[in-house]
């Protein structure tokens, strides 16, 4: 094994474990001791507990030692984003609203994760309660891109993008609303998958717009994230949106699928704001999808245009019904100067949540006021429809979608202080969310400047296995995930 353990993939430090050249403590010691050698500069983390964590490596040595390894995942340090509720960890969603609070129960993923011997690894800093696309917006402190740590890593889930980009973690998750696995995944150079939405649980996971949200892995090659999705996908009766469906062992059918594949390319991504460096690098997948046999096809999503709106109206909507539990009484953040009890309801809401999220819950507050539903939030839900429609058309003709995953490269950490210059860099991935569809960000090279690119594949409706092999064919051609930053 290479001395740098925490750059290996799953696969490799698996088949070490299973071995036996390798245990699960020497391991979880590498990756502790890169994440206190790094962590100055990237800040992907919020907490983490070395004790347990070890403690949890000792646990998998010791059931493996007895001919009883619970598989690939046993003994392998996987970090979850710090909106994903771990029993007796900080869930604080990196918000000073949270900033003390400690999870009493596991999320449905968290406990699929220790059933399947993972050691749960930390809480990895994000955009306060997952609002934005940059990490930013945290109440802790923003989190450098391991490329160039004066640049954001992408968001929401930037920690979990940074901290397995940086060698802190073996695997991450993350949450995506509207591209908040894929984008920083892009951003970061490193595999990002969003499963269909109801595919993997989200009971324990902090909500943001929960039509919209959906938890799903960050991995060093595509065939760590299907083993990682195969872990955490699947019905819970505790999520009522969760749905019911077989789920296949998707590393197995890695290897059963094969191509050509018809891949459809929206002529929508490709248009004005897309940096030059990007759509080169996207035109040199499609090349190389083509050169493998593939079809290549126009297709077109003509409401695309409509989806940042109808995306901002529908999210902000859920977002502020859902905050609205944070009221300074039940829990979290109270405040000490409030004079009444009204006046506490109104400054502990002032005091715990930041200029992000406060935008958010009044533009949705706003459109789901009297006189104003019909016009906004009834009339987005009407044009989500018309959006979805647009990719199921679309998938009539072909089996899969590549774009672009980002308009742009990493940015200046403060470079984009203008929320909706912001928000405009969810163009690409926002309309998956609104469909309910997966998607997958995979590395497709570098800037001349040495920054990551992403490609977005889209695939239909549960159909993740098809989509992880078509992702893994381009993955096999190229060596993208074998590149490092030097940190």
């Amino acid at each position: 094994m290479s001395s740098e353990l925490f750059y290996q993939p799953i696969t490799s430090l698996a088949a070490a474990l299973d071995a036996k050249k390798l245990t699960s403590v020497e391991l979880t010691q590498a990756v502790v001791a890169r994440t206190k050698s790094v962590e100055p500069r990237v800040h992907a983390f919020n907490s983490f507990d070395e004790a347990d964590a070890l403690a949890q490596a000792a646990a998998s040595d010791a059931r493996r030692a007895a001919g009883q390894s619970r598989g690939a995942l046993d003994g392998i340090p996987i970090g979850l984003k710090d909106v994903i509720a771990v029993t007796g960890q900080p869930l604080t969603a990196s918000s000073k609203m949270l900033k003390n609070f400690v999870s009493p129960y596991d999320a449905t993923v968290t406990e699929k994760l220790r059933r399947a011997g993972a050691v749960l690894w930390g809480r990895l800093n994000c955009d306060e309660f997952a609002m934005g696309s940059s990490t930013e917006n945290s109440a802790f402190g923003p989190t450098g891109n391991p490329w160039d740590t004066s640049r954001v890593p992408g968001g929401s889930s930037g920690g979990s993008s940074a901290a397995l980009a940086a060698g802190e973690a073996i695997a991450t998750l993350g949450s995506d609303t509207g591209g908040s696995i894929r984008q920083p995944a892009a951003l970061c150079g490193v595999v990002g998958l969003k499963p269909t939405y109801g595919l993997v649980s989200r009971f324990g996971l902090i909500a943001y717009a929960s039509s919209l949200d959906q938890i799903g892995p960050f991995a060093r090659t595509v065939e760590d994230a299907a083993i990682v999705l195969g872990a955490i996908a699947g019905h819970d009766e505790r999520d009522s949106t969760s749905f019911k469906t077989d789920i296949p062992d998707y590393r197995a059918e890695l290897t059963k699928r094969k191509g050509p594949w018809k891949l459809g390319i929206p002529k929508e991504y490709f248009a004005e704001g897309l940096d030059p460096e990007i759509g080169a690098a996207v035109e040199k997948a499609i090349a190389f999808y083509k050169s493998q046999g593939c079809e290549i096809r126009e297709v077109s999503l003509p409401h695309t245009q409509y989806c940042l709106d109808t995306y901002y109206v529908i999210a902000t909507a859920e977002a502020s019904s859902n905050l609205g539990r944070y009221d300074g009484i039940r829990y979290g953040h109270r405040s000490t100067a409030a004079k009444d009890v009204v006046d506490l309801y109104f400054q502990s809401r002032a005091e715990g949540f930041g200029p992000e999220v406060k935008r958010r819950i009044i533009l949705g507050t706003y459109v789901l006021s009297s006189g104003y539903y019909d016009a906004y939030y009834l009339r987005a839900q009407k044009v989500r429809t018309l959006i979805r429609q647009d990719f199921l058309n679309a998938f009539r003709e072909v089996d899969a979608l590549l774009t672009p995953t980002s308009p742009v490269p990493a940015f200046k950490i403060g470079e984009k202080a203008d929320p909706l210059a912001m928000y405009l860099l969810d163009i690409y991935t926002i309309g998956v969310n609104l469909a309910g569809l997966p998607a997958i960000s995979v590395p497709c090279g570098f800037t001349q400047s040495g920054l990551p690119i992403g490609a977005q594949l889209i695939g239909q409706p549960f159909q993740e296995s098809n989509l992880l092999a078509i992702a893994r064919s381009y993955e096999q051609g190229h060596d993208w995930s074998a590149k490092f930053p030097s940190l």
